[in-house]
């Protein structure tokens, strides 16, 4: 399956790997990226996360900020301010390694680029955002 990007109802790009799903987010109502990782067989409890890049623009980054659902382990999420060092890693390398524990799963980066490019370039302008409640003080 090929990496796709959407940019409704947030910026988002996916890819369906033989192993593992991969989507990237953005939200600009909290500025918040995220990682999810989906896969089967779910993650080990561990303390530290690692995705490797491998490629011509190879690097590895690591955090111990990984969160796995409690209620479904299928999926490991990462959140941050900034994705740089991810979105540059998908784009311009050819393999993704999540490492947690003694697991590693691999995907595919081939056809990323283009997709990366266009969440990169994400109409945060034209996204749907859903107003949040306020507390009503008239009484």
């Amino acid at each position: 399956m090929a990496w796709e990007f959407t940019p409704v109802p947030i910026c988002t790009l996916f890819h369906q790997g033989t192993d593992m799903a991969v989507m990237v987010t953005y939200d600009p109502v909290d500025g918040d990226y995220a990682i999810h990782l989906s896969r089967e067989g779910g993650w080990p409890e561990a303390g530290l996360f690692t995705m490797r890049f491998e490629g011509p623009r190879g690097l590895t980054i690591s955090t111990s900020a990984h969160m796995i659902e409690p209620e479904d382990t299928r999926t490991l999420t990462v959140r941050d301010r900034g994705f740089g060092n991810v979105l540059n890693g998908l784009n311009f390398n050819q393999r993704a390694v999540a490492v947690l524990g003694d697991l590693e799963v691999a995907v595919s980066l081939d056809g990323a680029a283009p997709a990366v490019e266009e969440f990169r370039a994400c109409p945060t302008d034209q996204l749907v955002s859903i107003p949040r409640a306020t507390p009503d003080t008239t009484s």
